[in-house]
């Protein structure tokens, strides 16, 4: 049983110690500012209690590993230890010498200390505000020596609820399309593209790949028994059902919360969105209309669903209310519009555009059809958009560097990163829409 979307963690203490604050009562991070100034944040490695070797290398890795979780948000700038004036492996991590920080120009501080027993580790991890001298959480975590990146993981979320009040985007993960094996198969990775793991070995032809709420079902498109069917598959123990209809099933989209998706059948002739079980019963049919509608994403409180339709003549991003079934057009700009996707507040939904040049890019429009932005520019072509379940970033794919490859960059369009490095090319990356560890 691969150990992919549950990571065993036995956590015999997870408390509150020392001062803790409510979110929003610091405004450090304002994540819907464009023009974001990062916040400078300290995390010098952690102290080892005994002064082990072992102490001391998972004192070295957990920081490391904490200022790459950070760092990858575009939200801090992880400053540079070898400027630092302090030894905080010397120092007791409950009491910081404040003036040592903020003169390096650390508005944020973490400590950590590590001990072990054996196989136990015992982490005691504390974020502090320099200049307010203050600390502002505290986490006591005990599991196995392997649990150390999942204890990390956890206190980068305990961070991020603090001072932006949203979650979840450390125990997210990301599936996607690999061609590594020489087919098309499908993977899954943590939210920062670390610890893929391959989910289907069909040796086929697999396409659109799309995790449940819960992260325990991936529903994707396969070519394994010759034309294109709708497959869902429970990852842990391999469980699959196959929607064996007449003709095609493609683009799943999961109900938020529910065991249910959407997708495109075309048994009665017409490519039509029908509303589905997790074990692939219809329950009924979505839309009804001359041409092909596609892609079908629900809203956060599944009372809108966002699709594709031909049916004004090209391919245009439509939204239609689950109850009365009205759907309205949203996208006017360009002849080709495809691939949305919600973003997980609602208010905005991200898509791909063909642009006059021949090259797709990514676009980011209001729910309402207002306020167009372009985040992707003349860099190759840059489709299948997903945002991370925080809101705060969107996954893509981009050909900029010749094979298709997974970037990942702000709602902004700004800090424009690969994701992911595998052999192959990789597309089509699918966010989790919450925590699924």
């Amino acid at each position: 049983m691969p150990a992919l979307l549950h990571i065993s963690i036995f956590f015999i203490v997870s408390m509150w110690y020392g001062f803790a604050c409510a979110a929003g009562q610091y405004d450090y991070v304002d994540i819907n500012n464009p023009s974001l100034k990062k916040v400078p944040i300290a995390i010098p490695f952690f102290k080892p209690v005994t002064g082990s070797a072992s102490e001391s290398e998972i004192s070295r890795n957990g920081a490391n590993m904490l200022s790459d979780a950070l760092a990858f948000t575009s939200y801090f700038n992880i400053l540079d230890r070898g400027a630092f004036l302090a030894d905080a492996q010397k120092a007791d991590p409950a009491s910081p010498l404040f003036k040592a920080w903020t003169t390096v120009g650390a508005e944020l501080l973490v400590t950590g200390a590590a001990a072990v027993n054996g196989n136990q580790l015992e982490l005691d991890l504390r974020l502090f505000d320099t200049f307010n001298e203050r600390q502002l959480l505290g986490r006591k975590y005990t599991g196995n020596v392997s649990d150390l990146r999942s204890m990390i993981l956890r206190f980068c979320n305990e961070i991020m609820g603090l001072l932006t009040g949203s979650t979840g985007l450390f125990g997210s993960k990301i599936a996607f399309i690999s061609s590594g094996s020489g087919s098309k198969e499908v993977y899954i990775c943590d939210f920062d593209g670390h610890n893929a793991v391959q989910i289907t070995r069909n040796r086929s032809i697999n396409l659109t790949p799309a995790l449940s709420s819960d992260g325990k079902w991936v529903a994707y498109t396969s070519y394994a028994k010759g034309k294109p069917e709708l497959f869902i598959e429970n990852v842990m123990d391999k469980r699959v059902t196959v929607v064996d209809k007449k003709g095609m099933g493609i683009s799943p989209g999961w109900l938020p919360g529910k065991f249910e998706l959407g997708a495109t059948l075309t048994f009665s002739g017409d490519p039509e969105i029908y509303l589905l079980t997790g074990n692939g019963k219809i329950i009924n049919r979505l839309t009804n209309s001359p041409g092909i509608d596609i892609s079908p994403a629900f809203s956060p409180d599944g009372k809108r669903m966002a699709f594709v339709s031909r049916r004004g003549g090209t391919p245009q991003v439509y939204i239609q209310d689950m109850n009365s079934g009205s759907a309205t057009r949203i996208t006017f700009h360009g002849n080709n519009n495809t691939q949305p996707e919600w973003s997980p507040k609602g208010d905005k939904i991200v898509y791909t555009t063909l642009e006059k040049g021949g090259f797709f890019n990514i676009c980011v429009i209001g729910a309402d059809g207002q306020g167009l932005v372009q985040l992707t520019h003349a860099q190759g072509d840059n489709e299948s958009p997903t945002w991370s379940p925080d809101g705060s970033l969107i996954a893509f794919s981009s050909t900029r560097e010749g094979g298709s490859r997974i970037y990942v960059m702000t709602v902004y369009g700004a800090d424009q990163r690969k994701l992911v490095s595998m052999p192959g090319t990789q597309s089509e990356p699918r966010w989790s829409p919450g925590v699924t560890n």
